[in-house]
Protein backbone atom coordinates (compact mmCIF):
# COMPACT_ATOMS: atom_id res chain seq x y z
CA UNK A 1 0.00 0.00 0.00
CA UNK A 2 2.79 2.40 0.94
CA UNK A 3 4.56 1.56 -2.33
CA UNK A 4 1.42 2.39 -4.34
CA UNK A 5 1.03 5.79 -2.65
CA UNK A 6 4.70 6.57 -3.21
CA UNK A 7 4.41 5.63 -6.92
CA UNK A 8 1.33 7.90 -7.31
CA UNK A 9 3.14 10.82 -5.68
CA UNK A 10 6.15 10.38 -7.93
CA UNK A 11 3.95 10.21 -11.06
CA UNK A 12 2.09 13.36 -10.05
CA UNK A 13 5.34 15.22 -9.47
CA UNK A 14 6.57 14.10 -12.87
CA UNK A 15 3.37 15.39 -14.53
CA UNK A 16 3.74 18.79 -12.82
CA UNK A 17 7.31 19.06 -13.99
CA UNK A 18 6.27 18.23 -17.54
CA UNK A 19 3.46 20.75 -17.45
CA UNK A 20 5.74 23.57 -16.34
CA UNK A 21 8.62 22.96 -18.73
CA UNK A 22 9.08 26.37 -20.28
CA UNK A 23 9.86 27.50 -23.83
CA UNK A 24 10.35 30.97 -25.35
CA UNK A 25 8.18 32.63 -28.02
CA UNK A 26 10.36 33.03 -31.11
CA UNK A 27 10.14 35.62 -33.87
CA UNK A 28 11.43 34.97 -37.35
CA UNK A 29 10.85 36.34 -40.82
CA UNK A 30 8.76 34.13 -43.03
CA UNK A 31 8.29 34.50 -46.76
CA UNK A 32 5.33 32.53 -47.88
CA UNK A 33 2.40 32.46 -50.27
CA UNK A 34 -1.19 31.57 -49.60
CA UNK A 35 -3.86 30.63 -52.11
CA UNK A 36 -6.75 33.07 -52.38
CA UNK A 37 -9.74 32.81 -54.72
CA UNK A 38 -10.22 35.52 -57.33
CA UNK A 39 -12.73 36.44 -60.00
CA UNK A 40 -12.18 37.89 -63.45
CA UNK A 41 -14.22 40.86 -64.58
CA UNK A 42 -14.02 42.65 -67.94
CA UNK A 43 -12.01 45.85 -67.78
CA UNK A 44 -14.90 47.62 -69.52
CA UNK A 45 -18.48 46.40 -69.90
CA UNK A 46 -21.52 48.15 -71.35
CA UNK A 47 -25.04 47.38 -72.43
CA UNK A 48 -25.64 49.07 -75.77
CA UNK A 49 -29.06 50.74 -76.09
CA UNK A 50 -30.76 52.63 -78.91
CA UNK A 51 -30.91 56.38 -78.26
CA UNK A 52 -34.07 56.86 -80.32
CA UNK A 53 -37.07 54.70 -81.13
CA UNK A 54 -36.95 52.76 -84.37
CA UNK A 55 -37.18 49.37 -86.04
CA UNK A 56 -34.09 47.18 -86.39
CA UNK A 57 -33.30 46.99 -90.08
CA UNK A 58 -29.94 45.17 -90.02
CA UNK A 59 -27.84 43.40 -87.38
CA UNK A 60 -24.18 43.48 -88.39
CA UNK A 61 -22.55 41.49 -85.53
CA UNK A 62 -23.30 38.48 -83.38
CA UNK A 63 -22.19 36.89 -80.12
CA UNK A 64 -18.42 36.51 -80.12
CA UNK A 65 -17.76 39.20 -82.75
CA UNK A 66 -14.58 41.19 -82.11
CA UNK A 67 -15.35 44.87 -82.73
CA UNK A 68 -13.42 48.12 -82.90
CA UNK A 69 -14.47 51.45 -81.46
CA UNK A 70 -17.11 53.19 -83.65
CA UNK A 71 -17.67 50.01 -85.69
CA UNK A 72 -21.36 49.70 -86.78
CA UNK A 73 -23.28 47.05 -84.86
CA UNK A 74 -26.82 47.53 -86.19
CA UNK A 75 -28.92 49.87 -88.31
CA UNK A 76 -32.36 51.17 -87.39
CA UNK A 77 -35.16 52.51 -89.53
CA UNK A 78 -37.29 55.52 -88.52
CA UNK A 79 -39.23 56.98 -91.51
CA UNK A 80 -40.49 59.97 -89.51
CA UNK A 81 -36.90 61.13 -88.92
CA UNK A 82 -36.12 60.99 -92.63
CA UNK A 83 -39.30 62.94 -93.35
CA UNK A 84 -38.44 65.61 -90.79
CA UNK A 85 -34.91 65.89 -92.14
CA UNK A 86 -36.18 66.33 -95.72
CA UNK A 87 -38.54 69.04 -94.49
CA UNK A 88 -35.71 70.73 -92.58
CA UNK A 89 -33.47 70.65 -95.66
CA UNK A 90 -36.21 72.22 -97.80
CA UNK A 91 -36.72 74.92 -95.17
CA UNK A 92 -32.99 75.70 -95.10
CA UNK A 93 -32.95 76.05 -98.90
CA UNK A 94 -36.00 78.37 -98.84
CA UNK A 95 -34.55 80.55 -96.11
CA UNK A 96 -31.22 80.67 -97.93
CA UNK A 97 -32.98 81.86 -101.09
CA UNK A 98 -34.70 84.60 -99.09
CA UNK A 99 -31.37 85.63 -97.61
CA UNK A 100 -29.74 85.85 -101.04
CA UNK A 101 -32.66 87.93 -102.32
CA UNK A 102 -32.32 90.28 -99.33
CA UNK A 103 -28.60 90.64 -100.00
CA UNK A 104 -29.38 91.50 -103.63
CA UNK A 105 -31.85 94.15 -102.47
CA UNK A 106 -29.24 95.54 -100.10
CA UNK A 107 -26.68 95.68 -102.89
CA UNK A 108 -29.17 97.57 -105.13
CA UNK A 109 -30.08 100.04 -102.37
CA UNK A 110 -26.44 100.62 -101.54
CA UNK A 111 -25.58 101.22 -105.20
CA UNK A 112 -28.44 103.74 -105.52
CA UNK A 113 -27.28 105.54 -102.42
CA UNK A 114 -23.73 105.75 -103.70
CA UNK A 115 -24.90 107.28 -106.98
CA UNK A 116 -27.07 109.85 -105.18
CA UNK A 117 -24.24 110.87 -102.90
CA UNK A 118 -21.93 111.35 -105.88
CA UNK A 119 -24.53 113.40 -107.72
CA UNK A 120 -25.20 115.46 -104.60
CA UNK A 121 -21.64 116.70 -104.74
CA UNK A 122 -22.86 119.06 -107.49
CA UNK A 123 -25.08 121.70 -105.86
CA UNK A 124 -28.71 121.78 -107.01
CA UNK A 125 -28.66 118.41 -108.83
CA UNK A 126 -30.16 116.20 -106.08
CA UNK A 127 -32.59 117.19 -103.35
CA UNK A 128 -31.32 116.51 -99.82
CA UNK A 129 -34.33 114.42 -98.81
CA UNK A 130 -33.61 111.95 -101.65
CA UNK A 131 -30.28 111.03 -100.07
CA UNK A 132 -31.93 110.59 -96.67
CA UNK A 133 -34.61 108.30 -98.15
CA UNK A 134 -31.93 106.24 -99.91
CA UNK A 135 -30.00 105.83 -96.67
CA UNK A 136 -33.15 104.60 -94.92
CA UNK A 137 -33.72 102.10 -97.72
CA UNK A 138 -30.20 100.79 -97.20
CA UNK A 139 -30.77 100.49 -93.44
CA UNK A 140 -34.00 98.59 -94.05
CA UNK A 141 -32.24 96.27 -96.51
CA UNK A 142 -29.49 95.59 -93.95
CA UNK A 143 -32.07 94.75 -91.28
CA UNK A 144 -33.80 92.38 -93.70
CA UNK A 145 -30.49 90.64 -94.45
CA UNK A 146 -29.82 90.21 -90.72
CA UNK A 147 -33.30 88.80 -90.20
CA UNK A 148 -32.86 86.37 -93.09
CA UNK A 149 -29.46 85.31 -91.69
CA UNK A 150 -30.95 84.58 -88.28
CA UNK A 151 -33.72 82.56 -89.91
CA UNK A 152 -31.10 80.63 -91.88
CA UNK A 153 -29.12 79.82 -88.73
CA UNK A 154 -32.26 78.65 -86.94
CA UNK A 155 -33.26 76.45 -89.88
CA UNK A 156 -29.71 75.06 -90.09
CA UNK A 157 -29.77 74.23 -86.35
CA UNK A 158 -33.00 72.28 -86.85
CA UNK A 159 -31.41 70.44 -89.78
CA UNK A 160 -28.27 69.65 -87.74
CA UNK A 161 -30.44 68.25 -84.95
CA UNK A 162 -32.26 66.01 -87.41
CA UNK A 163 -28.91 64.85 -88.81
CA UNK A 164 -27.74 63.94 -85.29
CA UNK A 165 -30.92 61.98 -84.73
CA UNK A 166 -30.42 60.23 -88.07
CA UNK A 167 -26.87 59.32 -86.98
CA UNK A 168 -28.40 57.57 -83.95
CA UNK A 169 -30.02 55.12 -86.35
CA UNK A 170 -26.58 53.52 -86.71
CA UNK A 171 -25.62 51.73 -83.49
CA UNK A 172 -21.83 51.76 -83.04
CA UNK A 173 -19.38 50.12 -80.61
CA UNK A 174 -18.27 52.47 -77.80
CA UNK A 175 -14.82 50.82 -77.46
CA UNK A 176 -12.72 47.91 -78.71
CA UNK A 177 -14.10 44.66 -77.34
CA UNK A 178 -16.12 41.51 -77.88
CA UNK A 179 -19.87 41.17 -78.29
CA UNK A 180 -20.71 38.78 -75.46
CA UNK A 181 -24.50 38.99 -75.88
CA UNK A 182 -26.71 39.74 -78.88
CA UNK A 183 -30.22 40.55 -77.69
CA UNK A 184 -31.97 41.85 -80.82
CA UNK A 185 -33.13 40.68 -84.24
CA UNK A 186 -34.27 42.47 -87.41
CA UNK A 187 -37.77 43.88 -87.22
CA UNK A 188 -37.74 44.51 -83.48
CA UNK A 189 -38.94 47.85 -82.16
CA UNK A 190 -36.23 49.29 -79.90
CA UNK A 191 -35.44 52.53 -78.10
CA UNK A 192 -37.44 54.62 -75.61
CA UNK A 193 -39.58 54.25 -73.60
CA UNK A 194 -38.85 50.56 -72.80
CA UNK A 195 -35.37 50.75 -74.36
CA UNK A 196 -34.14 47.15 -73.93
CA UNK A 197 -30.39 46.53 -74.50
CA UNK A 198 -29.37 45.45 -78.00
CA UNK A 199 -25.90 44.09 -77.23
CA UNK A 200 -23.47 43.60 -74.36
CA UNK A 201 -19.86 44.47 -75.17
CA UNK A 202 -16.94 43.63 -72.92
CA UNK A 203 -13.28 44.50 -73.16
CA UNK A 204 -11.44 41.22 -72.59
CA UNK A 205 -7.98 41.99 -73.95
CA UNK A 206 -7.46 43.70 -70.59
CA UNK A 207 -9.12 42.20 -67.51
CA UNK A 208 -9.71 43.05 -63.87
CA UNK A 209 -8.84 40.30 -61.38
CA UNK A 210 -10.65 40.94 -58.08
CA UNK A 211 -9.17 39.22 -55.01
CA UNK A 212 -10.79 39.29 -51.56
CA UNK A 213 -7.81 39.82 -49.24
CA UNK A 214 -8.35 38.93 -45.54
CA UNK A 215 -8.20 41.77 -43.04
CA UNK A 216 -5.05 40.38 -41.42
CA UNK A 217 -3.13 40.67 -44.71
CA UNK A 218 -4.32 44.11 -45.80
CA UNK A 219 -1.35 45.87 -44.21
CA UNK A 220 1.06 44.01 -46.48
CA UNK A 221 -0.56 44.94 -49.82
CA UNK A 222 1.95 46.61 -52.15
CA UNK A 223 0.58 48.49 -55.16
CA UNK A 224 2.49 47.67 -58.31
CA UNK A 225 3.51 44.19 -57.11
CA UNK A 226 3.30 41.28 -59.56
CA UNK A 227 1.13 38.36 -58.44
CA UNK A 228 0.87 34.97 -60.13
CA UNK A 229 -2.24 32.81 -60.50
CA UNK A 230 -3.61 29.73 -62.23
CA UNK A 231 -6.96 28.91 -63.79
CA UNK A 232 -8.62 25.49 -64.05
CA UNK A 233 -8.93 25.81 -67.84
CA UNK A 234 -5.13 25.88 -68.26
CA UNK A 235 -3.59 24.02 -65.29
CA UNK A 236 -0.20 23.86 -67.01
CA UNK A 237 0.11 27.66 -67.37
CA UNK A 238 0.98 30.30 -64.80
CA UNK A 239 -0.35 33.80 -65.40
CA UNK A 240 0.39 37.05 -63.60
CA UNK A 241 -1.16 40.44 -62.92
CA UNK A 242 -0.29 43.74 -61.25
CA UNK A 243 -1.89 45.08 -58.08
CA UNK A 244 -3.41 48.42 -59.12
CA UNK A 245 -6.54 49.30 -57.11
CA UNK A 246 -7.62 48.83 -53.48
CA UNK A 247 -11.17 49.29 -52.23
CA UNK A 248 -9.94 50.85 -48.94
CA UNK A 249 -13.03 49.34 -47.30
CA UNK A 250 -13.75 45.94 -45.79
CA UNK A 251 -16.76 43.78 -46.51
CA UNK A 252 -18.83 43.60 -43.32
CA UNK A 253 -19.68 39.92 -43.74
CA UNK A 254 -16.38 38.42 -44.93
CA UNK A 255 -13.97 40.94 -43.36
CA UNK A 256 -12.02 41.07 -46.58
CA UNK A 257 -10.94 43.93 -48.83
CA UNK A 258 -11.47 43.72 -52.61
CA UNK A 259 -8.18 44.30 -54.42
CA UNK A 260 -8.00 44.65 -58.20
CA UNK A 261 -5.18 43.44 -60.42
CA UNK A 262 -4.76 44.44 -64.04
CA UNK A 263 -4.18 41.41 -66.24
CA UNK A 264 -3.17 41.54 -69.90
CA UNK A 265 -5.00 38.96 -72.00
CA UNK A 266 -3.60 39.30 -75.53
CA UNK A 267 -4.39 35.75 -76.63
CA UNK A 268 -7.89 35.69 -75.13
CA UNK A 269 -7.16 32.61 -73.01
CA UNK A 270 -8.73 34.21 -69.93
CA UNK A 271 -12.37 35.22 -69.73
CA UNK A 272 -14.63 37.19 -67.39
CA UNK A 273 -16.32 34.94 -64.85
CA UNK A 274 -13.34 32.59 -64.42
CA UNK A 275 -12.28 31.87 -60.83
CA UNK A 276 -8.48 31.67 -60.64
CA UNK A 277 -6.41 30.55 -57.67
CA UNK A 278 -4.11 33.43 -56.75
CA UNK A 279 -0.73 32.85 -55.06
CA UNK A 280 -0.92 35.83 -52.73
CA UNK A 281 2.34 37.03 -51.13
CA UNK A 282 2.07 37.38 -47.35
CA UNK A 283 3.75 40.53 -46.07
CA UNK A 284 3.32 41.94 -42.58
CA UNK A 285 4.62 45.00 -40.78
CA UNK A 286 4.83 43.03 -37.50
CA UNK A 287 7.12 39.99 -36.98
CA UNK A 288 5.80 36.47 -37.20
CA UNK A 289 5.59 34.82 -33.76
CA UNK A 290 5.92 31.05 -33.39
CA UNK A 291 5.34 28.68 -30.49
CA UNK A 292 5.44 24.88 -30.20
CA UNK A 293 2.20 23.28 -31.29
CA UNK A 294 2.02 21.56 -27.88
CA UNK A 295 1.86 24.95 -26.14
CA UNK A 296 -1.49 25.79 -27.71
CA UNK A 297 -4.60 24.76 -25.79
CA UNK A 298 -7.93 24.64 -27.61
CA UNK A 299 -11.24 24.34 -25.75
CA UNK A 300 -14.84 24.95 -26.74
CA UNK A 301 -14.60 28.51 -25.46
CA UNK A 302 -11.12 29.69 -26.43
CA UNK A 303 -7.67 29.01 -27.87
CA UNK A 304 -4.80 30.09 -25.63
CA UNK A 305 -1.24 29.58 -24.44
CA UNK A 306 -0.01 29.67 -20.84
CA UNK A 307 2.56 32.37 -20.15
CA UNK A 308 4.81 32.71 -17.12
CA UNK A 309 3.78 35.95 -15.40
CA UNK A 310 5.83 36.50 -12.25
CA UNK A 311 5.78 32.82 -11.42
CA UNK A 312 2.09 32.37 -12.09
CA UNK A 313 0.23 30.87 -15.04
CA UNK A 314 -1.41 33.44 -17.31
CA UNK A 315 -3.81 32.36 -20.04
CA UNK A 316 -3.26 34.41 -23.21
CA UNK A 317 -5.76 34.13 -26.06
CA UNK A 318 -4.20 33.55 -29.46
CA UNK A 319 -5.22 32.93 -33.05
CA UNK A 320 -3.49 30.28 -35.08
CA UNK A 321 -1.67 31.04 -38.32
CA UNK A 322 0.30 28.69 -40.54
CA UNK A 323 2.31 25.72 -39.32
CA UNK A 324 6.10 25.52 -39.72
CA UNK A 325 7.17 22.02 -38.76
CA UNK A 326 6.68 21.58 -35.00
CA UNK A 327 6.00 25.30 -34.61
CA UNK A 328 2.74 27.14 -35.07
CA UNK A 329 2.34 30.79 -36.02
CA UNK A 330 0.18 32.67 -33.52
CA UNK A 331 -1.11 36.18 -33.05
CA UNK A 332 -2.18 37.71 -29.76
CA UNK A 333 -0.90 39.63 -26.76
CA UNK A 334 2.56 38.09 -27.03
CA UNK A 335 6.07 39.22 -27.82
CA UNK A 336 9.29 37.48 -28.70
CA UNK A 337 11.01 36.03 -25.63
CA UNK A 338 7.87 35.45 -23.53
CA UNK A 339 8.12 32.20 -21.57
CA UNK A 340 5.35 29.69 -22.19
CA UNK A 341 4.50 26.27 -20.83
CA UNK A 342 5.76 23.83 -23.43
CA UNK A 343 2.89 21.38 -22.92
CA UNK A 344 -0.19 23.46 -22.25
CA UNK A 345 -3.32 22.08 -20.62
CA UNK A 346 -6.48 23.63 -19.23
CA UNK A 347 -5.84 21.72 -16.02
CA UNK A 348 -3.15 24.31 -15.25
CA UNK A 349 -5.53 27.04 -14.20
CA UNK A 350 -5.08 30.74 -14.83
CA UNK A 351 -3.22 32.24 -11.83
CA UNK A 352 -1.84 28.92 -10.55
CA UNK A 353 1.74 28.82 -9.30
CA UNK A 354 4.20 27.30 -11.72
CA UNK A 355 6.25 24.48 -10.17
CA UNK A 356 9.47 25.92 -11.55
CA UNK A 357 9.03 28.86 -9.18
CA UNK A 358 7.91 26.94 -6.07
Amino acid sequence: MRNSVLFLLLATAGLAAAQTEMVAVVSKPVSRMIDLPGEFQPFLRVEVHAKIAGYVERVLVDRGSVVKQSQPLAELSAPEIKARMAEAQAHVQAVEADRLQAEAQLAGAQSALDHLKKAAETPGVIAGNEVIQAEKQVDAAKALVQSREQSRKAAQAVLDTEKELEAYLKIAAPFDGVVTQRLVHPGALVGPPANPPLFVIEQVSHLRLVVAVPETLVGGIVKGARVSFKVPAYPERTFSGTIVRLAHSLDDKTRTMPVELDVANPDGALAPGMYPTVSWPVRRTLPFLFVPKTSIVTTNERTFVIRDHEGKAEWVNVKKGVADGDLQEVSGDLKAGDKLVRRGTDELRDGALLSAHK
